[in-house]
């Protein structure tokens, strides 16, 4: 039996689209330094959870790449949104990375679809192709920050999103206390 812990990562991400949903929504005008404790604990379990998944793959098959690789991605744009927040610095190059981050969570997203990846594809696919278009809408969203239609258009995706992995996350949480009831690590053999 794996052992893994997406469920952790799956939870977080929804933390931290909640948050930027209401940064771009309402605090990036207001005062966006509110955010910056969630948005840096957010990018560090993120980030850290991702490298580790990346390095040591714990699930089986493909999984562990757009798992992990998205959560290094989307951990290291939460991290340093935090820092820029803090610094007083430009966030259009965390547009930009997003950007890009985006357009490989959309690739996942159609190729876990092509495959039947995962127990329920369009779930994910949805998951992964709604949180990549919200990542794209951020370089637009942070250049024309006076654009509050496109901000709320935004924070609504955002929203979405975090509701499907809400929905995916504590699913697995559900299903882990059954799937683990029984296990027991090597040492304690």
């Amino acid at each position: 039996m794996f052992i893994d812990f997406l469920t952790l990562m799956l939870v977080n991400l929804v933390v931290s689209l909640v948050l930027f949903a209401l940064f771009m929504g309402r605090l990036i005008d207001k005062d966006p330094k509110k955010l910056i404790p969630g948005f840096l604990l957010t990018g560090f379990i993120a980030l850290a959870t991702g490298f580790r998944m990346i390095f040591t793959w714990p699930l089986p098959g493909p999984y562990n790449f757009p798992y992990g690789e998205m959560s290094v991605f989307y951990g290291g744009l939460f991290f340093m949104a935090g820092l820029a927040i803090l610094w007083g610095w430009d966030l259009i190059t965390i547009g930009i990375y997003s950007f890009f981050a985006g357009v490989a969570a959309i690739v996942i997203g159609v190729r876990i679809i092509d495959l039947k990846l995962t127990n329920e594809p369009a779930l994910a696919a949805a998951g992964f192709i709604l949180t990549g278009i919200s990542a794209i809408l951020t370089l637009p969203g942070l250049y024309f920050k006076k654009a509050r239609v496109l901000r709320l258009v935004l924070s609504v995706i955002l929203l979405v999103s975090a509701a499907l992995w809400a929905f995916t996350g504590y699913a697995a949480y559900w299903q882990h206390f059954d799937a683990f009831a029984k296990w027991t690590p090597a040492t304690m053999k």
